[in-house]
Protein backbone atom coordinates (compact mmCIF):
# COMPACT_ATOMS: atom_id res chain seq x y z
CA UNK A 1 0.00 0.00 0.00
CA UNK A 2 2.68 2.30 0.58
CA UNK A 3 5.25 1.68 -2.28
CA UNK A 4 7.71 4.73 -1.09
CA UNK A 5 7.75 4.33 2.81
CA UNK A 6 11.54 2.69 3.90
CA UNK A 7 11.43 -0.54 5.95
CA UNK A 8 11.99 -0.32 9.62
CA UNK A 9 15.08 -2.20 11.42
CA UNK A 10 12.09 -4.30 12.72
CA UNK A 11 10.61 -5.10 8.92
CA UNK A 12 14.23 -5.83 7.84
CA UNK A 13 14.89 -8.43 11.09
CA UNK A 14 11.72 -9.87 10.24
CA UNK A 15 12.24 -10.23 6.64
CA UNK A 16 15.80 -11.23 7.60
CA UNK A 17 14.60 -14.00 9.98
CA UNK A 18 11.76 -15.29 7.55
CA UNK A 19 14.73 -16.60 5.14
CA UNK A 20 17.09 -17.27 7.50
CA UNK A 21 20.13 -15.25 7.17
CA UNK A 22 21.23 -13.08 10.07
CA UNK A 23 22.17 -9.62 8.26
CA UNK A 24 21.97 -7.87 4.90
CA UNK A 25 25.94 -8.39 4.35
CA UNK A 26 24.47 -12.30 4.14
CA UNK A 27 22.90 -11.27 1.07
CA UNK A 28 25.95 -10.58 -0.54
CA UNK A 29 27.87 -13.48 0.66
CA UNK A 30 28.50 -15.16 -3.01
CA UNK A 31 29.61 -11.57 -4.07
CA UNK A 32 33.87 -11.66 -4.32
CA UNK A 33 35.32 -9.02 -1.58
CA UNK A 34 37.41 -7.77 -4.55
CA UNK A 35 34.48 -6.75 -6.60
CA UNK A 36 32.64 -4.97 -3.77
CA UNK A 37 32.71 -1.25 -3.04
CA UNK A 38 33.99 -0.44 0.54
CA UNK A 39 34.43 3.00 -0.29
CA UNK A 40 32.43 6.02 0.87
CA UNK A 41 30.21 7.33 -1.52
CA UNK A 42 30.90 10.84 -3.42
CA UNK A 43 27.66 11.98 -2.71
CA UNK A 44 26.90 16.14 -1.99
CA UNK A 45 25.48 16.70 2.08
CA UNK A 46 21.98 16.44 2.41
CA UNK A 47 19.37 19.13 1.62
CA UNK A 48 16.58 19.70 3.34
CA UNK A 49 13.33 20.14 1.14
CA UNK A 50 12.97 24.07 1.15
CA UNK A 51 16.86 23.99 0.28
CA UNK A 52 16.23 21.66 -2.32
CA UNK A 53 13.30 24.23 -3.66
CA UNK A 54 15.79 27.17 -2.92
CA UNK A 55 18.47 25.49 -5.02
CA UNK A 56 16.44 25.14 -8.16
CA UNK A 57 14.88 27.99 -7.95
CA UNK A 58 18.77 30.08 -8.28
CA UNK A 59 19.15 27.53 -11.32
CA UNK A 60 16.23 28.93 -12.73
CA UNK A 61 16.95 32.80 -12.30
CA UNK A 62 18.18 34.28 -15.64
CA UNK A 63 16.52 31.01 -17.98
CA UNK A 64 14.28 32.42 -20.15
CA UNK A 65 11.91 30.12 -22.18
CA UNK A 66 12.63 29.73 -25.61
CA UNK A 67 9.70 30.50 -27.79
CA UNK A 68 10.17 27.59 -30.15
CA UNK A 69 9.87 27.65 -33.76
CA UNK A 70 11.67 24.35 -34.26
CA UNK A 71 10.27 20.88 -35.06
CA UNK A 72 12.27 17.95 -36.91
CA UNK A 73 9.99 15.26 -35.01
CA UNK A 74 9.66 16.76 -31.45
CA UNK A 75 7.01 19.43 -31.45
CA UNK A 76 5.99 22.68 -28.82
CA UNK A 77 1.93 21.50 -28.61
CA UNK A 78 -0.34 22.98 -25.49
CA UNK A 79 -1.70 20.14 -23.44
CA UNK A 80 -4.88 20.94 -21.66
CA UNK A 81 -4.29 21.58 -17.50
CA UNK A 82 -6.57 18.71 -16.74
CA UNK A 83 -4.26 15.98 -18.78
CA UNK A 84 -1.74 16.59 -15.96
CA UNK A 85 -3.73 16.27 -13.55
CA UNK A 86 -5.31 13.06 -14.36
CA UNK A 87 -2.05 11.17 -15.13
CA UNK A 88 -0.41 12.47 -11.70
CA UNK A 89 -3.04 10.54 -9.93
CA UNK A 90 -1.02 7.72 -7.94
CA UNK A 91 -2.67 4.95 -9.35
CA UNK A 92 -1.72 5.86 -12.88
CA UNK A 93 1.27 7.87 -11.95
CA UNK A 94 3.30 4.71 -10.32
CA UNK A 95 1.71 1.34 -12.10
CA UNK A 96 3.07 -0.37 -14.50
CA UNK A 97 2.85 -3.71 -16.65
CA UNK A 98 -0.90 -5.49 -15.83
CA UNK A 99 0.17 -8.36 -15.32
CA UNK A 100 -3.05 -10.23 -14.06
CA UNK A 101 -6.09 -8.77 -15.60
CA UNK A 102 -8.10 -9.02 -12.52
CA UNK A 103 -6.50 -6.16 -10.47
CA UNK A 104 -5.53 -4.25 -13.42
CA UNK A 105 -8.97 -3.39 -15.27
CA UNK A 106 -7.95 0.77 -15.21
CA UNK A 107 -5.10 0.42 -16.91
CA UNK A 108 -6.59 -2.17 -19.67
CA UNK A 109 -9.42 -0.29 -19.74
CA UNK A 110 -7.18 2.77 -20.63
CA UNK A 111 -4.71 0.88 -23.33
CA UNK A 112 -8.18 -0.05 -25.33
CA UNK A 113 -9.03 3.83 -25.23
CA UNK A 114 -5.90 4.64 -26.48
CA UNK A 115 -5.67 1.63 -28.90
CA UNK A 116 -9.20 2.44 -30.24
CA UNK A 117 -8.64 6.28 -30.99
CA UNK A 118 -4.81 5.24 -32.96
CA UNK A 119 -6.84 3.21 -34.71
CA UNK A 120 -9.41 5.84 -35.92
CA UNK A 121 -6.61 8.50 -36.15
CA UNK A 122 -4.98 6.56 -38.54
CA UNK A 123 -7.57 4.88 -40.12
CA UNK A 124 -6.19 1.57 -39.67
CA UNK A 125 -7.81 -1.83 -38.61
CA UNK A 126 -5.96 -2.48 -34.99
CA UNK A 127 -3.72 -0.57 -33.03
CA UNK A 128 -1.24 -2.03 -30.36
CA UNK A 129 -0.86 -0.67 -26.65
CA UNK A 130 1.85 1.73 -27.69
CA UNK A 131 5.66 1.05 -27.95
CA UNK A 132 9.27 3.13 -27.21
CA UNK A 133 9.41 5.56 -29.57
CA UNK A 134 8.29 6.94 -33.42
CA UNK A 135 11.92 5.43 -34.36
CA UNK A 136 11.85 2.27 -33.00
CA UNK A 137 8.37 1.71 -33.97
CA UNK A 138 9.48 2.12 -37.27
CA UNK A 139 12.46 0.13 -37.39
CA UNK A 140 9.85 -2.72 -35.69
CA UNK A 141 7.83 -2.40 -38.78
CA UNK A 142 10.20 -3.07 -40.85
CA UNK A 143 10.94 -6.54 -38.86
CA UNK A 144 7.41 -7.29 -39.70
CA UNK A 145 7.69 -6.72 -43.09
CA UNK A 146 10.73 -9.24 -42.76
CA UNK A 147 9.12 -11.73 -41.31
CA UNK A 148 5.83 -11.34 -43.40
CA UNK A 149 7.93 -11.45 -46.47
CA UNK A 150 9.09 -15.26 -45.69
CA UNK A 151 12.53 -15.07 -48.53
CA UNK A 152 12.38 -11.28 -48.94
CA UNK A 153 15.60 -9.92 -47.18
CA UNK A 154 15.53 -6.11 -48.79
CA UNK A 155 13.39 -3.58 -47.13
CA UNK A 156 13.35 0.26 -49.29
CA UNK A 157 13.14 3.11 -47.37
CA UNK A 158 12.74 6.86 -48.78
CA UNK A 159 15.52 9.53 -48.92
CA UNK A 160 12.55 11.36 -47.36
CA UNK A 161 12.47 9.40 -44.35
CA UNK A 162 13.58 11.61 -41.01
CA UNK A 163 17.62 10.93 -40.54
CA UNK A 164 17.31 9.84 -37.05
CA UNK A 165 15.05 6.94 -37.97
CA UNK A 166 17.30 5.90 -40.68
CA UNK A 167 20.18 5.20 -37.77
CA UNK A 168 17.52 2.91 -35.74
CA UNK A 169 16.23 1.13 -38.61
CA UNK A 170 20.07 0.74 -39.95
CA UNK A 171 20.92 -0.70 -36.19
CA UNK A 172 17.88 -3.33 -36.10
CA UNK A 173 18.40 -4.09 -39.64
CA UNK A 174 22.07 -5.04 -39.03
CA UNK A 175 21.73 -7.64 -36.46
CA UNK A 176 18.83 -9.48 -38.33
CA UNK A 177 20.20 -9.50 -42.01
CA UNK A 178 17.96 -6.93 -43.38
CA UNK A 179 19.04 -5.17 -46.32
CA UNK A 180 18.07 -1.34 -46.82
CA UNK A 181 18.37 0.75 -49.73
CA UNK A 182 17.39 4.05 -50.25
CA UNK A 183 14.60 5.56 -52.88
CA UNK A 184 16.03 8.61 -54.20
CA UNK A 185 14.43 11.86 -53.33
CA UNK A 186 13.76 14.47 -56.35
CA UNK A 187 12.50 18.30 -54.77
CA UNK A 188 12.10 16.89 -51.57
CA UNK A 189 9.87 14.02 -51.83
CA UNK A 190 10.16 10.30 -52.69
CA UNK A 191 10.76 9.34 -56.52
CA UNK A 192 8.22 6.65 -57.37
CA UNK A 193 10.09 5.72 -60.21
CA UNK A 194 13.10 4.91 -58.56
CA UNK A 195 10.91 3.05 -56.24
CA UNK A 196 9.39 1.13 -59.04
CA UNK A 197 12.45 0.13 -60.33
CA UNK A 198 13.67 -1.00 -57.48
CA UNK A 199 10.74 -3.29 -56.19
CA UNK A 200 10.95 -4.74 -60.44
CA UNK A 201 14.39 -5.96 -59.17
CA UNK A 202 12.74 -8.55 -56.66
CA UNK A 203 13.04 -9.54 -52.69
CA UNK A 204 11.75 -6.72 -51.57
CA UNK A 205 9.85 -6.99 -48.33
CA UNK A 206 8.37 -3.52 -47.50
CA UNK A 207 8.53 0.17 -48.28
CA UNK A 208 9.23 2.84 -45.83
CA UNK A 209 7.51 6.33 -46.48
CA UNK A 210 6.82 9.38 -44.08
CA UNK A 211 4.25 11.83 -44.15
CA UNK A 212 5.35 14.63 -43.72
CA UNK A 213 8.13 14.11 -44.56
CA UNK A 214 11.55 15.18 -42.97
CA UNK A 215 11.20 18.68 -44.43
CA UNK A 216 8.01 18.89 -43.99
CA UNK A 217 6.44 18.00 -47.09
CA UNK A 218 3.42 16.78 -47.73
CA UNK A 219 3.37 13.93 -50.83
CA UNK A 220 1.24 12.72 -52.84
CA UNK A 221 1.24 8.64 -52.41
CA UNK A 222 -1.03 7.91 -55.11
CA UNK A 223 -0.19 4.54 -56.44
CA UNK A 224 2.62 3.90 -54.54
CA UNK A 225 0.43 1.32 -52.76
CA UNK A 226 -0.72 -0.55 -55.85
CA UNK A 227 2.91 -0.78 -56.94
CA UNK A 228 4.07 -2.44 -53.42
CA UNK A 229 1.54 -4.35 -53.04
CA UNK A 230 1.31 -5.42 -56.84
CA UNK A 231 4.87 -6.78 -55.81
CA UNK A 232 3.98 -8.80 -52.55
CA UNK A 233 5.49 -5.89 -50.20
CA UNK A 234 4.14 -4.19 -47.33
CA UNK A 235 3.28 -0.17 -47.49
CA UNK A 236 4.77 1.43 -44.23
CA UNK A 237 4.24 5.10 -43.50
CA UNK A 238 5.72 6.75 -40.71
CA UNK A 239 4.13 9.74 -39.66
CA UNK A 240 3.38 12.55 -36.90
CA UNK A 241 0.13 11.20 -35.07
CA UNK A 242 -1.80 15.39 -34.69
CA UNK A 243 -1.26 15.90 -38.46
CA UNK A 244 -3.68 12.65 -39.23
CA UNK A 245 -6.17 15.11 -37.59
CA UNK A 246 -6.31 17.24 -40.88
CA UNK A 247 -4.04 14.95 -43.55
CA UNK A 248 -4.95 11.87 -45.36
CA UNK A 249 -4.16 8.75 -43.14
CA UNK A 250 -2.40 5.97 -43.66
CA UNK A 251 -5.13 3.79 -44.06
CA UNK A 252 -6.71 6.08 -47.18
CA UNK A 253 -3.38 5.76 -48.47
CA UNK A 254 -3.97 1.73 -48.58
CA UNK A 255 -0.82 1.32 -45.95
CA UNK A 256 -0.59 -1.67 -44.05
CA UNK A 257 1.53 -0.58 -41.32
CA UNK A 258 1.09 2.83 -39.71
CA UNK A 259 4.06 4.10 -37.06
CA UNK A 260 5.45 7.05 -35.98
CA UNK A 261 5.74 9.17 -32.42
CA UNK A 262 2.50 10.51 -30.89
CA UNK A 263 4.52 12.87 -28.94
CA UNK A 264 2.81 15.66 -30.69
CA UNK A 265 -0.66 14.67 -29.12
CA UNK A 266 -0.06 17.24 -26.39
CA UNK A 267 2.89 15.59 -24.66
CA UNK A 268 5.58 17.93 -23.67
CA UNK A 269 8.91 18.63 -25.64
CA UNK A 270 10.82 17.78 -22.49
CA UNK A 271 14.23 18.40 -24.00
CA UNK A 272 13.63 15.28 -26.31
CA UNK A 273 11.59 12.84 -24.13
CA UNK A 274 9.42 10.89 -23.49
CA UNK A 275 7.61 10.47 -26.72
CA UNK A 276 5.17 7.86 -27.59
CA UNK A 277 5.43 5.09 -30.31
CA UNK A 278 2.49 3.85 -32.05
CA UNK A 279 2.11 1.50 -34.43
CA UNK A 280 -0.90 0.50 -36.39
CA UNK A 281 -1.92 -2.19 -38.67
CA UNK A 282 -4.33 -4.11 -40.87
CA UNK A 283 -6.00 -7.07 -39.70
CA UNK A 284 -4.31 -9.41 -41.86
CA UNK A 285 -0.69 -8.68 -40.09
CA UNK A 286 -2.20 -8.59 -36.42
CA UNK A 287 -0.10 -11.27 -35.26
CA UNK A 288 2.86 -10.36 -36.58
CA UNK A 289 2.61 -7.58 -34.56
CA UNK A 290 5.17 -6.50 -31.93
CA UNK A 291 4.27 -5.88 -27.94
CA UNK A 292 0.50 -6.81 -26.87
CA UNK A 293 -3.31 -5.62 -27.34
CA UNK A 294 -5.58 -5.28 -24.80
CA UNK A 295 -8.95 -6.43 -25.80
CA UNK A 296 -12.82 -5.85 -24.34
CA UNK A 297 -14.90 -8.96 -23.33
CA UNK A 298 -17.20 -10.07 -20.48
CA UNK A 299 -16.95 -12.23 -17.59
CA UNK A 300 -18.68 -14.73 -15.78
CA UNK A 301 -21.29 -12.33 -14.24
CA UNK A 302 -22.23 -10.67 -18.18
CA UNK A 303 -20.11 -7.37 -17.23
CA UNK A 304 -17.79 -5.71 -19.34
CA UNK A 305 -13.82 -6.52 -18.53
CA UNK A 306 -10.68 -5.90 -20.26
CA UNK A 307 -8.15 -8.43 -20.85
CA UNK A 308 -4.11 -8.80 -22.42
CA UNK A 309 -5.14 -10.52 -25.89
CA UNK A 310 -2.26 -10.76 -27.74
CA UNK A 311 1.38 -11.10 -25.95
CA UNK A 312 4.17 -11.91 -28.68
CA UNK A 313 6.77 -10.02 -26.75
CA UNK A 314 9.83 -12.58 -25.24
CA UNK A 315 8.43 -11.78 -21.48
CA UNK A 316 4.90 -13.96 -22.39
CA UNK A 317 6.39 -16.87 -24.50
CA UNK A 318 9.63 -18.69 -25.95
CA UNK A 319 11.79 -16.07 -26.87
CA UNK A 320 12.73 -17.19 -30.24
CA UNK A 321 9.52 -17.29 -30.92
CA UNK A 322 9.04 -13.99 -30.17
CA UNK A 323 8.01 -11.02 -32.68
CA UNK A 324 10.09 -8.52 -30.91
CA UNK A 325 12.75 -8.25 -27.88
CA UNK A 326 12.86 -4.51 -27.66
CA UNK A 327 8.73 -3.57 -27.67
CA UNK A 328 8.60 -1.37 -24.27
CA UNK A 329 5.19 0.26 -23.56
CA UNK A 330 5.23 3.53 -23.43
CA UNK A 331 2.24 3.17 -20.84
CA UNK A 332 2.16 6.63 -19.43
CA UNK A 333 2.23 8.67 -22.29
CA UNK A 334 -0.59 5.85 -23.99
CA UNK A 335 -2.95 7.35 -20.94
CA UNK A 336 -1.24 11.39 -22.01
CA UNK A 337 -2.17 11.16 -25.35
CA UNK A 338 -5.79 9.44 -24.27
CA UNK A 339 -6.40 12.01 -22.09
CA UNK A 340 -5.48 14.50 -24.41
CA UNK A 341 -7.45 13.41 -27.46
CA UNK A 342 -10.21 12.74 -25.49
CA UNK A 343 -10.76 16.42 -24.26
CA UNK A 344 -9.55 18.16 -27.57
CA UNK A 345 -12.25 15.93 -29.11
CA UNK A 346 -12.22 15.09 -33.13
CA UNK A 347 -12.56 19.21 -33.39
CA UNK A 348 -10.29 20.66 -31.14
CA UNK A 349 -7.38 18.48 -33.16
CA UNK A 350 -8.35 19.99 -36.34
CA UNK A 351 -8.36 23.20 -34.97
CA UNK A 352 -5.12 22.51 -33.35
CA UNK A 353 -3.45 21.80 -36.84
CA UNK A 354 -5.25 24.64 -38.83
CA UNK A 355 -3.33 26.87 -36.44
CA UNK A 356 -0.34 25.50 -36.77
CA UNK A 357 -0.71 25.33 -40.62
CA UNK A 358 -1.91 28.69 -40.89
CA UNK A 359 1.53 30.16 -38.55
CA UNK A 360 3.57 28.00 -40.22
CA UNK A 361 2.47 29.48 -43.96
CA UNK A 362 2.43 33.10 -42.60
CA UNK A 363 5.92 32.68 -40.93
CA UNK A 364 7.74 31.26 -44.63
CA UNK A 365 5.41 34.19 -46.35
CA UNK A 366 7.38 36.92 -43.90
CA UNK A 367 10.52 34.83 -44.27
CA UNK A 368 10.38 35.15 -48.37
CA UNK A 369 9.90 38.97 -48.35
CA UNK A 370 13.63 39.00 -46.98
CA UNK A 371 15.67 38.41 -50.15
CA UNK A 372 18.26 36.11 -48.11
CA UNK A 373 15.86 33.76 -48.00
CA UNK A 374 14.51 31.19 -50.85
CA UNK A 375 12.38 28.33 -50.57
CA UNK A 376 14.01 25.15 -50.68
CA UNK A 377 11.15 22.74 -51.95
CA UNK A 378 8.48 24.33 -54.10
CA UNK A 379 6.36 21.73 -52.60
CA UNK A 380 3.19 21.78 -50.10
CA UNK A 381 3.79 21.80 -46.82
CA UNK A 382 1.86 21.44 -43.09
CA UNK A 383 3.49 23.09 -40.07
CA UNK A 384 7.19 22.69 -41.21
CA UNK A 385 9.14 24.15 -43.83
CA UNK A 386 12.81 24.17 -45.51
CA UNK A 387 14.14 27.65 -46.55
CA UNK A 388 17.65 28.17 -47.54
CA UNK A 389 20.35 30.85 -46.52
CA UNK A 390 22.58 32.64 -47.63
CA UNK A 391 24.25 33.82 -44.60
CA UNK A 392 25.57 31.50 -41.54
CA UNK A 393 23.13 29.74 -39.79
CA UNK A 394 24.64 28.58 -36.53
CA UNK A 395 25.24 32.87 -36.45
CA UNK A 396 21.40 33.21 -37.09
CA UNK A 397 20.36 30.68 -34.64
CA UNK A 398 22.44 32.10 -31.65
CA UNK A 399 21.48 35.66 -31.85
CA UNK A 400 18.15 34.31 -32.32
CA UNK A 401 18.44 32.29 -29.37
CA UNK A 402 20.35 35.29 -27.29
CA UNK A 403 16.47 37.06 -28.26
CA UNK A 404 14.67 34.52 -27.01
CA UNK A 405 13.79 32.53 -30.18
CA UNK A 406 14.56 28.94 -31.02
CA UNK A 407 14.87 29.30 -34.38
CA UNK A 408 14.50 26.36 -36.24
CA UNK A 409 16.56 23.38 -37.03
CA UNK A 410 19.58 23.52 -39.82
CA UNK A 411 18.95 20.64 -42.05
CA UNK A 412 22.65 21.36 -44.14
CA UNK A 413 25.15 24.12 -44.42
CA UNK A 414 22.42 26.33 -46.02
CA UNK A 415 18.84 24.87 -44.97
CA UNK A 416 16.94 26.09 -42.42
CA UNK A 417 13.87 23.97 -40.94
CA UNK A 418 11.47 26.09 -39.28
CA UNK A 419 8.08 24.24 -37.41
CA UNK A 420 5.11 26.54 -36.24
CA UNK A 421 2.18 25.22 -33.31
CA UNK A 422 -0.88 26.70 -32.20
CA UNK A 423 1.00 28.21 -29.67
CA UNK A 424 2.99 30.44 -31.20
CA UNK A 425 1.20 34.09 -31.69
CA UNK A 426 1.40 36.45 -34.75
CA UNK A 427 2.80 38.81 -32.90
CA UNK A 428 5.42 36.32 -31.54
CA UNK A 429 6.17 35.47 -35.39
CA UNK A 430 6.64 39.09 -36.10
CA UNK A 431 9.04 39.69 -33.95
CA UNK A 432 11.03 36.72 -35.32
CA UNK A 433 10.99 37.82 -38.34
CA UNK A 434 12.12 41.55 -37.25
CA UNK A 435 14.96 40.10 -35.53
CA UNK A 436 16.01 37.97 -38.42
CA UNK A 437 15.95 41.19 -40.42
CA UNK A 438 17.89 43.14 -38.22
CA UNK A 439 20.53 40.38 -38.25
CA UNK A 440 20.49 39.76 -42.71
CA UNK A 441 20.35 43.89 -42.56
CA UNK A 442 24.32 44.30 -41.82
CA UNK A 443 24.83 41.48 -45.07
CA UNK A 444 23.10 44.51 -47.20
Amino acid sequence: MYKYFPHTAEDTAQMLDKIGIQSLDDLYADVPECIRFRKEYNLPEALSEIEVRQMFNDLAQGVTPLKVFAGAGIYDHYAPSIVKNIIERSEFLTSYTPYQAEISQGTLHYIFEYQSMMAELTNMDISNASMYDGATATAEAVLMAYHAGKKCTKVLVSETVDPKTLRVINTYAKYHGIDIEKVRQHDGVTDQADMREKLERGGVAGVVLQMPNYYGIVEDYSGFADAIHAKKALMIVNGVAADYSILKTPGEWGADIAVGDGQSLGIPMSFGGPGIGYMCCSEKLIRKMPGRIVGMTKDNRDQRAFVLTLQAREQHIRRQKATSNICSNQSLMALYVTIYMAVMGKQGLKETAELSYAGAHYLCQRLLENKHFTLTYNQPFFNEFCVTFDGDIAQLQQICMEKGFLAGVQVDANTLMFAVTEQRTKAEIDELVNIIATITSTKD
